[in-house]
């Protein structure tokens, strides 16, 4: 690269967490149901992030974590999902399939649901890993719907391509069109 060239790029995300569908309460931003037919919880919660890096490996995701009461009051999971931060500059419309951990057999599920005590993960981290999410029993629970607006700087100095945004699916982060010089 030559002297002076930029050495890393940046990535700005501004958009919002902007509702649920399935999902039956949420405190992540507190909100109910809606009153229409389509019942969809409302949040409008702002993202607004920037990032500075070399390289889109390991790219950043974002991990939703939505609860919300059970019948005697007591706050447990109604939901977890990740999405990557989209990389390409445009608007970007993410549906996130949501899911909750299950108790493996009847006895747990009708102990954990009498004390209060769902299944959930302690660590957030694992909603974004797929690494041990194998051995565990989930169910599927809704939809969350996220926007982003995405802008770059020096991504094609540094050899990435970018391509306008497809507001459809989650390509994922770009590869290399080669090794910058």
């Amino acid at each position: 690269m030559a002297a002076g060239g930029p050495s890393v790029f940046l990535l700005m995300v501004n958009g919002q967490v902007e509702s649920a569908q399935g999902l039956e309460e949420g405190i992540s931003q507190i909100t109910s149901k809606s009153r229409d037919a389509c019942q969809a919880l409302v949040w409008n919660f702002p993202i607004d992030i920037t990032f500075k890096s070399t390289n889109p490996f390991g790219w950043p995701q974002i991990v939703l974590s939505v609860y919300g009461p059970d019948v005697f009051g007591n706050d447990v999971v109604r939901g977890y999902g990740a999405v990557h931060v989209p990389f390409s500059p445009g608007r970007h419309k993410r549906t996130i399939p949501m899911f909750v951990p299950e108790s493996t057999s009847k006895l747990q599920k009708f102990t954990s649901w009498f004390m209060g005590r769902r299944p959930e993960y302690t660590d957030p981290k694992v909603v974004a890993q797929g690494e041990g999410r194998e051995v565990t029993r989930v169910r599927s629970q809704g939809f969350v719907t996220l926007l982003f607006n995405v802008v770059t700087k020096d991504m094609r100095k540094l050899g990435y391509s970018s391509r306008p945004a497809d507001t459809q699916s989650d390509p994922g982060p770009s590869l290399p069109q080669g090794t910058p010089g």
